[in-house]
């Protein structure tokens, strides 16, 4: 006779499973491994900015406001409070030079920089026999960055018997002493800066790689030249890669030094044509030793160069577009 359900033997209840304490403390017990060995890790970096960002930072901060000239003892050290600001903004007229030389130089060396890395950039962007080794080429440059050799180089061009008035000779046009003149010291560190357009080149070039090539055959076919291919569809698309080139070189060219300081030797001259405001700073601090007073002048640089960053991402909100549709 078979069983019916209300006459099967009920099976005893299965037990509940403990309460899983251990497991619980063992995977805290793991979490916090990991942490200590991420820190670990990290250890190498923190000490480095602590040690070569943070406290240095804060330092030239304090003597920022301190008479610290180096050769005196910590004894005679004495607060200052704003007396160096106040007399970088009325008492030093190298300053203001020094501020105009380097606006110009930023002004004028930067846009054309970019200008050129993105004419290269569309060029190279063609698959051809070849391009490979003309992109490597283009880039070099930029390997050597703002190093000593190259600014040598650049004053062994442009002197009065360089290789450039050699050229200029061949074509029956009389040469000058370019890196002397106070009329064109200042363009021949721009030449050298925008000749150094190798990494925005590449940048715009991985940009120009990710343009759909869908947009360019529509608009082809709806009979758009090239030109107004670029400023409608080439100039929007790139217009993230183009912020970020111009904030970076924006700083990478307000802080040039090494060109200035080896074509000027050490001088910013002719007659101030190429005081930079970074060797400004530099003269301050290891020729007339007032390390406080360049202090105030490092600080206000970067205050400077903050401002100037905050401006380009406040206004970048209205020209720069990505891809998603949102600003």
């Amino acid at each position: 006779m078979a069983l019916t359900t209300a006459s099967r033997p009920a099976l005893p209840a299965a037990a509940a499973p403990p309460p899983a304490r251990g497991r619980r403390k063992s995977n805290k017990f793991l979490r916090r491994q990991e942490s200590l060995a991420g820190y670990v890790f990290l250890s190498p970096w923190l000490l480095g900015l602590m040690a070569i960002t943070a406290f240095p930072m804060l330092f030239s901060l304090y003597l920022s406001f301190t008479n610290y000239d180096i050769l005196s003892s910590w004894q005679f050290v004495e607060w200052v409070g704003f007396d160096n600001y106040e007399k970088i903004f009325t008492g030093d007229p190298t300053f203001w030079k020094s501020v105009r030389v380097t606006l110009s130089y930023g002004l004028i060396a930067i846009p054309l920089k970019l200008a050129a890395s993105l004419g290269v950039a569309l060029l190279l962007n063609r698959e051809r026999r070849g391009v490979g080794l003309f992109r490597s080429m283009f880039y070099l440059p930029s390997l050597l960055g703002g190093s000593v050799a190259l600014a040598l180089v650049w004053v062994a061009m442009f002197n009065g018997e360089g290789s450039f008035n050699a050229l200029l000779n061949v074509f029956g046009i009389e040469g000058k002493p370019w890196i002397n003149d106070p009329d064109w010291a200042l363009e021949t560190l721009m030449v050298l800066a925008i000749w150094q357009f190798g990494a925005p080149m590449v940048i715009f070039l991985a940009g120009l790689k990710q343009v759909p090539t869908e947009l360019y055959e529509a608009a082809s076919v709806d009979g758009a030249s090239k030109v107004r291919q670029f400023f409608h569809i080439t100039l929007p698309m790139l217009s993230p890669v183009i912020f970020f080139n111009l904030v970076l070189e924006t700083i990478n060219g307000f802080q040039g030094f090494t060109s200035a300081f080896v074509i000027s030797n050490g001088t910013g001259g002719p007659v101030y044509a190429t005081k930079l405001y970074t060797l400004h700073i530099y003269d301050k601090a290891f020729t007339d030793f007032q390390m406080g007073y360049s202090s105030a002048l490092a600080w206000i640089f970067l205050l400077a160069i903050g401002l100037i960053t905050v401006v380009f991402f406040s206004t970048g909100k209205f020209w720069v577009h990505y891809s998603d549709g949102e600003n």
